[in-house]
């Protein structure tokens, strides 16, 4: 579960795992795999290195290694002309932040004037959108090279009652890089993959419950859910406006947050660096029901942060019941509304209704599974206009928040942790998803942050450890999860396994 040793990555480096590709950049002296935004932007400032090579490096690496993983749906054609852009800023001292010529990945689901946007769906294949997400505009505006778009799974995850996490009817079946017959999990899947894989610096994913973090967890990254609204949500395919948001993922917590810096798109960066963990108080809230091995990992993470000065206590966050009974009768409606409001400014099916036909007459949109009971229900939601909806999410977004901050002030917690994922299961589009995973829905409620990092593994599959706090706490989160990236240095690369 460590990192290999100083002696041991140059020697892996040097031979390859068995498999798989070294993330070496040749002739840049590079592992993309460990090298950090900041360490980066020094090699830059130094003139070791220009964007256009580590653009490069990273397309080159997306023709030889996503074959396998079917992470990236397209490659944008002007990256080299950003990155040749960002050189020039470079030279003249014109750079514009920490994100200057640093490759990032979007989620299909993200609007951008160049490139298609499909949220996996063919319905939406077709022209562009006229304008890029809020959240584009900041990432090129901060110099940031928007490399390409990632597969996800399609609508979200938000169309059929059994889906299969990573697969939509545009780009197929995304694997999980450690085994590759195994599931990336969640919406996010391919921006959690090609930040495994080495496919880019940091990549944007999308979340409504679940749908960053455990897709970070099961590829052994770092993924970020930020308070609702941190992020613009403008241009965004949505479910819920009440629960969406845009975060980044990355292979290490610097760079996350550095990420989010722009993507927030308010004033200097707060990232104040990683905490010592000496002193802070951490609740340990078990989840059984992901198994025996999974529990270990979650110990002997507890046990690290105990002997880095830590105190933990273990906790179990009330109303966690009602609120699995509440959030998809809410979701439903919010659905409706907000999918026929985006799909009114697309070319393609004009609502809900006509989406629902257009699946049934396109064989392809049912190749891995047919089913679209959640669009089928949320058109005969309550509207969210009905006491009855409004009920329920006044309810599900109260016991949300109190479920985490009775728990923080009871213990007098600095955070809650726990486990994000159990390790992957074999993808099956008869089965769907075996993906009962509670720990990410107090926060995707309430509109809290949450942050995974690699916590360990099962095996050959990663397992992450969710951290929780309480609103607008995101860059407090970060800086306690960085003192945990440190304390259990869980991550390393994929080895492309067939089976396992």
């Amino acid at each position: 579960m460590r990192r290999l040793g100083a002696v041991m990555l140059v020697t892996a480096l040097a031979i390859g795992f068995p498999g798989s590709p070294p993330a070496e950049a040749h002739g840049l002296g590079i592992d993309l795999d460990s090298a950090t935004i900041p360490q980066l932007q020094d090699r830059m400032a130094r003139g070791q290195l220009s964007a256009t090579a580590l653009t490069g490096a990273y397309l080159r690496r997306i023709r030889d290694v996503d074959p396998r993983v079917h992470a990236v749906l397209r490659t944008d054609p002007t990256a080299l002309a950003q990155a040749a852009a960002s050189d020039v800023r470079h030279r003249t001292g014109a750079v514009r932040g920490p994100l200057d010529g640093i490759p990032v990945l979007l989620k299909d689901n993200i609007d951008t004037r160049e490139m298609p946007t499909t949220a996996g769906s063919l319905a939406l294949a077709g022209p562009p959108p006229d304008a890029d997400a809020v959240l584009v505009t900041r990432l090129r505006a901060a110099g940031a090279v928007v490399l390409g778009k990632t597969n996800l799974s399609e609508w979200a995850n938000f169309r059929a009652e059994r889906p299969t996490s990573g697969w939509s009817a545009v780009g197929g079946q995304t694997n999980n890089p450690y085994v590759l017959d195994r599931n990336p999990c969640g919406s996010s899947a391919g921006s959690a993959a090609a930040v495994a894989a080495s496919l880019s610096q940091v990549a944007i994913g999308t979340e409504t419950d679940g749908s960053i973090v455990c897709p970070a967890g099961m590829n052994g990254v770092v993924g970020h859910k930020p308070s609702l609204g941190v992020v613009s949500g403008t241009g965004v395919v949505p479910i819920s406006s009440e629960q969406d948001t845009a975060g980044p993922m990355a292979r290490n917590v610097v760079d996350a947050a550095l990420t989010l810096s722009v993507l927030r798109g308010a004033g200097p960066d707060p990232f104040p660096g990683p905490e010592s963990l000496r002193g802070k108080r951490i609740g340990l809230w078990r989840l059984p029901e992901l198994g025996p091995d999974v529990d270990a990992v979650l110990t002997g993470a507890a046990e690290r942060f105990r002997a880095a000065g830590a105190e933990v206590v273990e906790v179990t966050p009330p109303h966690q019941d009602r609120l699995a009974e509440l959030e998809m009768p809410a979701l439903l409606s919010e659905f409706h509304r907000d999918i026929d409001a985006y799909l009114a400014t697309r070319r393609g099916p004009r609502d809900l209704a006509e989406l629902i036909e257009f699946n049934r007459t396109h064989p392809r949109e049912r190749s891995c599974f047919a089913g679209q009971e959640l669009f089928e229900r949320a058109l005969a939601a309550p509207p969210t206009t009905d006491p009855r909806y409004r009920a329920i999410r006044a309810e599900l977004t109260d016991l949300a928040r109190r479920s985490i901050d009775d728990t923080l002030a009871a213990h007098h917690l600095d955070a809650i942790a726990a486990p994000t994922n159990p390790p992957a299961w074999t993808t099956d589009c008869r089965r769907g998803d075996n993906d009962i995973i509670p720990s990410s829905t107090p926060a995707a409620v309430a509109g809290y942050p949450s942050v995974s990092v690699p916590a360990g593994s099962v095996g050959e599959l990663p397992v992450g450890l969710l951290l929780t706090a309480g609103d607008r706490q995101d860059f407090r989160l970060l800086s306690l999860a960085s003192a945990a990236e440190r304390v259990l240095p869980a991550r390393r690369p994929p080895r492309y396994l067939p089976t396992g």
